[in-house]
């Protein structure tokens, strides 16, 4: 399945992608209110199955797009986890991966605006894949790792790098209001049984600017949620984006910035196209 957050007719709420429509889970699935409250309860099957008998409820071009979990508990982004990118970086790479986090308020939904701050004209693009918890779990073996994955989706993790580079902490560069997107959609992880099989392109106004495979991560994803999940218990609707390829924006000469009135593109196969315009801060 493809599993969506949207607001249509001023009420937010969840379904799935069916007949380039949207079947609304929202109104079929109480008490669950959410995507993620879906995922908490453990009903993906139950879904499923009233997504194969129902008709969609709303057109897609009558919804908007909200981030795939609009709340989640938790937003672990890795830095650092490309060869390339490390090496545009001038870094080395670290023998553990190196975290950070984004709060909520910093993603908006496919075909949402993202906004460049008015305090900085450094805004990058990051095209990562992301992948959403479906069963908590503390120390989880790398080796049932996957068994935890609810599904995956595109991630644009924009960045403000001068104020990314203002400590040697990451996060005030990383999680500006509506500074990076989350979407188009959760494609559920029965449809994707190995997240190290898929490419992954990111184009500013129809230029391709990365290019990768998911198979070049230098922590792979099980690992990645078993030295996680060793630091804190995950839980169903957490969120773990999962590192940028070489071709960032900052590393380029001269620096390629994103500007308001560009189209920023995160396309990952199997999964689909993440596309949001950029727009300045209001002053």
């Amino acid at each position: 399945m493809k599993l969506l957050s949207f607001v249509a007719g001023g009420r937010a709420s969840f379904g799935a992608l069916k007949d380039n429509g949207v079947v609304d889970l929202g109104t079929r699935m109480a008490p669950c209110a959410t995507l993620r409250q879906l995922l908490e309860a453990g009903r993906l099957a139950e879904a499923a199955k009233i997504v194969a008998s129902a008709n969609p409820d709303h057109p897609l071009d009558e919804i908007a797009f909200a981030p795939v979990i609009p709340d989640p508990g938790k937003i672990i982004c890795v830095g650092l986890n490309y060869r390339d990118h490390v090496a545009e970086t001038g870094r080395t790479v670290t023998e553990k991966p190196a975290l950070f986090v984004r709060f909520p308020c910093s993603q908006v939904g496919h075909l949402q605006p993202i906004v460049k701050p008015k305090v900085s004209d450094d805004f990058d693009y990051e095209g990562e894949l992301a992948l959403v918890i479906g069963k908590d779990g503390r120390h989880i073996p790398a080796s049932r790792a996957l068994d935890h994955i609810a599904g995956y989706a595109c991630y644009n993790e924009g960045s403000i790098r001068d104020w990314q580079r203002h400590t040697s902490q990451f996060l005030a560069g990383k999680t500006f209001a509506e500074s990076g997107s989350f979407g188009p959609w959760l494609v559920t992880a029965d449809e994707i049984p190995d997240p190290s099989k898929l490419t992954l392109q990111t184009r500013l106004n129809g230029t391709v600017v990365q290019n990768t495979t998911t198979d070049l991560l230098i922590t792979a994803i099980p690992e990645l949620i078993a030295y996680i999940s060793t630091i804190c218990p995950l839980v169903p609707g957490d969120v773990i984006v999962t590192g940028t390829p070489g071709g960032v924006g900052a590393k380029r000469t001269p620096p390629l910035w994103m500007r308001p009135g560009d189209t920023v593109e995160v396309e990952i196969s199997g999964i689909g196209i993440l596309r949001n315009e950029v727009v300045a801060e209001p002053t």
